[in-house]
């Protein structure tokens, strides 16, 4: 057995795989933790801190952190997401103790001192600019915001200006406290590293930590039902459009990711052909999963000019009903679970996925799960469970639409588009949580 666990006597836990013929070893620190923890007041907060882990501490410099990390030659970054935040870096396995030391170090002994928490504030600021002069990364976020309307899994992961604006350093370290504690914290690594090596270099460093995380206060998010056209002056109206999905631990969650592919997952996808291959109506267009421990989302996107729009939305929608009224054969069926575990397999070949799985497995199962189990469960899927994820998705009235560009509410097509209690539409421009701020 490759993949081995061990609980430190404080509650954190270390998970590796072992994986001796390769010469990389993928190591990452996690929080159980992200924007999803966060009040509206602090959204941004997880991914500030991500941030300022880099910028110093006791014993070293931000310069002095950036050179040694550079100097070992491998690859080191960090994410924020909705449900966790990683501290990573991918090395040989000859430097597997100097990153240990760094990651440590900067995980545990990061001083947020005010003068860089300013400066990396103003790096935000550019960040969330960055997002919304790109439609494409835009539409997402605002249709995060809608279909996930008043729970906290929709705010953006970097925050807004104004949120941002208000964050100080005793809220960081607040946050710091209430969930950078043992049972929220994880190491994961894959590669060429033994479990006992790991647990030797850990140990020292994090069972010394201390505290219990909050227990959970967030309810399951629930979809919003409806449309909204953000507009703003744009060559294309950008679209996205959803409905509630299975989550990362829902029975369904097997056929959901069939019927994505079949929908929109590749070249060969319904979706891919019909409007950019058979009618060329957008350059591009994709289906999407985004799975949550409790909920998910299944998603279409496209940007098509605006008197495409409708034309767009009703093959989409033909598509959807197509697929959920019986009309997908068992051989298309068929191609898609290979597509899917076709990827799965070769996901194995990466050390930073099978980190990367480590960890998320472990939150989500508190257990390793394997290949084997999951692309088992991906051939089991039938044809009448596809058709049935098609519609318990699309079919249940929580649909909902966004666009961002030259196109209004009033553009929408009254008849066959199942996006109900439409609301007016809104000038980008008076998004002014997300951007006023921003700009100074």
């Amino acid at each position: 057995m490759t993949h081995q666990k061990t609980i430190l006597s404080n509650g954190i836990r270390i998970v590796s795989d072992h994986v001796p013929h390769v010469p990389s070893i993928s190591l990452g620190i996690w929080v159980n933790a992200g924007s999803r923890e966060e009040t509206r007041e602090e959204n941004g907060i997880s991914h500030f801190i991500e941030h300022m882990i880099f910028k110093g501490t006791r014993h070293r410099s931000p310069l002095q952190i950036a050179k040694e990390l550079d100097a070992i030659g491998g690859l080191s970054n960090a994410f924020t997401g909705k449900e966790t935040t990683c501290f990573h870096a991918r090395i040989l396995e000859k430097d597997f103790g100097k990153l240990v030391d760094i990651l440590s170090d900067i995980f545990l002994n990061s001083t947020f001192s005010p003068e860089d928490l300013e400066l990396e504030r103003q790096v935000i600021f550019r960040e969330i600019n960055m997002v919304e002069d790109c439609p494409d990364d835009h539409v997402h976020e605002l249709f995060s915001r809608f279909f996930w309307s008043n729970h906290a899994i929709g705010m953006p992961i970097m925050g807004t200006g104004q949120t941002v604006a208000g964050i100080r350093r005793e809220n960081l370290l607040d946050y710091i406290g209430r969930f950078y504690v043992p049972d929220r914290i994880l190491v994961a690594a894959a590669g060429n590293v033994s479990h006992q090596r790991l647990v030797s270099a850990f140990r020292p460093v994090l069972e010394p930590l201390e505290g219990e995380g909050p227990q959970p206060l967030d309810t399951v998010p629930k979809a919003n039902a409806g449309s909204r056209a953000y507009v703003k002056d744009l060559e294309q109206v950008q679209i996205c459009l959803g409905g509630e999905a299975p989550g990362l631990t829902g029975d369904r969650r097997f056929a959901s990711a069939v019927f994505n592919t079949i929908l929109g997952g590749n070249m060969s996808s319904r979706l891919f052909q019909e409007i950019r291959e058979k009618r060329a109506l957008a350059y591009g267009v994709y289906s999407f999963l985004s799975a949550y421990r409790d909920t998910g989302l299944l998603g279409v996107y496209t940007a098509t000019d605006p008197g495409n729009v409708n034309a767009v939305l009703e093959t989409i929608w033909s598509e959807i009903a197509s697929i959920a009224k019986g009309g997908v054969s068992d051989t298309e069926v068929a191609e898609a679970k290979d597509h899917v575990t076709g990827g799965i397999s070769l996901s194995s070949e990466s050390v930073d996925g099978l980190m990367m799985r480590l960890a998320r497995n472990e939150f989500v199962f508190g257990k390793y799960v394997g290949l084997e189990e999951i692309i088992a469960n991906i051939e089991r899927v039938t044809t009448e469970e596809v058709i049935r994820a098609a519609a318990d998705i699309f079919q249940n009235g929580r649909n909902s639409l966004v666009t961002l560009g030259p196109f209004d509410e009033s553009d929408l097509a009254e008849e066959g588009f199942p996006f109900h209690t439409c609301e007016p539409g809104i000038s980008a421009d008076r998004i002014g949580e997300m951007s006023s701020i921003c700009n100074q």
